[in-house]
């Protein structure tokens, strides 16, 4: 099975949970474009989210879903609230949904955690999820250690339940290569940042589209939080006082308000620009529908060309 049957969902893609970016109508473009689009929670508070996915289920009649950082102070109500909502799709992160995870699935909910290993992958299982997003370190924003190539073959190997690849994939090649490796499907993200419909400021989506092969880098190894982001004068000063074992608390500091000041104010020195490896791949802004069709078409054509070759 692939992930658009899945899903019910035209392609086999899924939008990743952007914290502060994904709102309830990027949501609902990428769905009507064919994929899945998911609501960040980020520091949203439960009744902020239900105002995001009322106005998604406005603009929208196809399948979306909700991202949910397990870490958010408000995650009790949260995960009660989208019981009551009864969304199609949950993708968690930062924690263990475990007390939640029967209560979303008694209600229809597909529950697909994000995991960075193959233990937590076997742990997301046993809980009874309906599928997990393996999502290498090549991904933008909070990021493990293992690399795609590596990490989807042995997750796919671990569990019974369908896996979908994330971290490094923004054209056909790397959705065929995804697929190979025995995903179903796949999760996209930074390809996304440079949409029309994307509420990222315009400053952001240059500075993706500028990034090279070697434009991100990873901050806060040290303190147990890493992150990618687009270097700049931010991430630069970061690494210095992390190379000066600066404590957290005056590293956080620096941080504090730093991907509000990218996404709504378009500060590309001392936001925090969010971003994967593929950024260097990504060249242009263009309606999500254009990002969506090429990709899929894109991975078809290579597809192709592969049943021609031979090894």
């Amino acid at each position: 099975m692939k992930l658009n049957e899945f899903l019910n969902i035209k392609y086999p893609i899924i939008q990743g949970g952007m914290a502060n970016i994904a709102t309830g109508e990027f949501a609902a473009a990428v769905s009507n474009a064919g994929g899945l689009g998911l609501i960040a929670s980020g520091g949203f508070d439960a009744e902020r989210i239900r105002e995001e996915i009322n106005k998604c289920r406005a603009l929208t009649d196809k399948p979306f879903g909700v991202n949910l950082m397990l870490m958010n102070p408000d995650v009790d109500n949260i995960a009660k609230m989208l019981v009551e909502e009864k969304v199609d799709v949950i993708t968690t992160g930062a924690g263990s949904p475990e007390k939640y995870v029967a209560d979303w699935k008694a209600v229809g909910t597909k529950v697909i955690p994000v995991v960075s290993g193959v233990a937590l992958a076997k742990r997301m299982e046993k809980m009874g999820v309906d599928a997990v997003i393996a999502e290498g370190g090549e991904s933008g924003g909070h990021v493990g250690e293992m690399t795609t190539m590596a990490l989807v073959p042995m997750v796919v190997d671990a569990v019974d339940i369908p896996v979908i690849a994330a971290g490094g994939i923004a054209d056909g090649r790397q959705m065929v290569a995804a697929m190979a490796l025995g995903a179903i499907g796949i999760q996209i993200g930074t390809c996304l940042l440079v949409a029309e419909e994307c509420p990222i400021h315009e400053n952001y989506k240059l500075a993706v589209i500028k990034a090279k092969d070697n434009g991100t880098v990873v901050t806060g190894r040290s303190s147990g939080a890493p992150v990618r982001v687009i270097k700049n004068n931010m991430s630069r000063e970061y690494l210095k006082l992390e190379g000066q074992n600066v404590p957290r608390e005056e590293l956080e500091q620096l941080t504090l308000g730093s991907l509000r000041k990218a996404v709504l104010d378009g500060d590309t020195k001392n936001g925090s620009l969010m971003a994967g490896q593929v950024c260097g791949l990504v060249g242009e802004i263009k309606p999500v529908a254009e990002i969506l069709d090429k990709l899929y078409n894109d991975a078809k054509a290579e597809l192709e060309k592969l049943y021609t070759q031979s090894i």
